[in-house]
């Protein structure tokens, strides 16, 4: 098997890629995924953004789900962001359900293990489609091919702070960053026993192993030509290949996170300090106070989730430090 060189993705995009900017602004989208019965975590979760960034900028939202969006779910979700365009989107039977190629009777039965081993959503089978979906197929969805960056958002979060800086604008203009990131914690083991053992056959991992950081997926705002790139195709297709998706309870989050370790320079990665941001129980809040007085953040300093015990916020920090 021919391994991918962590070299091999480059900025300078040798595949076809849309245009940067679309009617003054960046060519960027708002990506959801949602369920009809998520209307009001959907709504909650446009309202805040709008509130705190999109009323200004007016950026459009891509909202995808595998089945039609019924019509109240649209006029509600609709109501929160005009004048903002928006689009209802279904996901195709083939990049959302389980492959048949899948063992149904090996995947059930890991099923029923994790169920017993307690693991988070490891019974789930829509939870493990929509892993696998966030992995590799989102971004091929027709809605989202003339976009070249998106943010993801998920019902049920929260903005805390204004957000005075376009992200979009600033990186299309003033920097090269691919990925970015608000919280970073650690993957939980049982989900990914050997997904570390299968990159490492397909990438020159040169001996070094997987402390299970992630960045936090269900913030995330990268440039869509990373996912659609050569080398995060071929790791995206060989981890695919194993089942594991369904075997185990490979996440999106570490897929993701070691693409980009693989196949990036560190200065690719952006932590978005500025973006107060909530998602179930944690949070993270600017901890610089300039920021946070400029933000007019709604967000305890000392709650944010940066330097948990649980956070791989630290890592970071050290690495960082490291690369000046």
């Amino acid at each position: 098997m021919t391994k991918v060189k962590m070299s091999e993705f480059e900025t300078e995009m040798k595949f076809p890629s849309p245009s940067l900017y679309c009617g003054g602004r960046a060519n960027a989208t708002f990506v959801m995924l949602a369920r009809n019965n998520d209307v009001e975590g959907a709504i909650r979760s446009i309202r805040s953004l709008e509130d705190r960034f999109n009323a200004k900028h007016q950026y459009p939202y891509v909202l995808l789900n595998e089945v039609p969006f019924s019509d109240d779910f649209k006029r509600s979700a609709s109501s929160v962001i005009t004048p903002s365009h928006i689009d209802f989107g279904v996901i195709s039977r083939e990049h959302w359900y389980q492959p048949q190629w899948i063992d149904e009777e090996k995947a059930s039965k890991a099923r029923e293990r994790m169920k017993m081993e307690n693991v988070k959503y490891g019974d789930s089978v829509p939870y493990h489609n929509m892993c696998r979906y966030n992995s590799g197929f989102f971004y091929k969805h027709e809605l989202l091919q003339k976009y070249k960056w998106y943010w993801r958002v998920e019902p049920n979060v929260k903005f805390h702070c204004d957000i005075n800086q376009d992200p979009f604008f600033l990186w299309s203009k003033m920097t090269r960053s691919m990925v970015s990131f608000t919280i970073a914690t650690y993957e939980i083991s049982a989900t990914i026993p050997s997904l570390w053992s299968h990159v490492t056959v397909l990438s020159s991992t040169h001996g070094r192993t997987y402390n299970r950081c992630h960045f936090w997926s269900n913030f995330e705002i990268a440039d869509m030509d990373f996912w659609r790139g050569e080398a995060y195709t071929a790791f995206f297709e060989h981890l695919d290949a194993s089942g594991n998706f369904y075997y185990e309870r490979w996440g999106d989050a570490p897929v993701h996170s070691i693409a980009a370790g693989l196949f990036l320079r560190r200065d690719q990665i952006h932590f978005f300090e500025n973006i107060g941001y909530q998602h179930d129980d944690w949070s993270h809040c600017p901890l610089p106070d300039k920021i946070w007085e400029e933000g007019r953040c709604a967000c305890n300093q000392r709650n944010s989730f940066d330097y948990d015990s649980s956070s791989c916020k630290p890592i970071w920090d050290r690495m960082m430090s490291q690369s000046t």
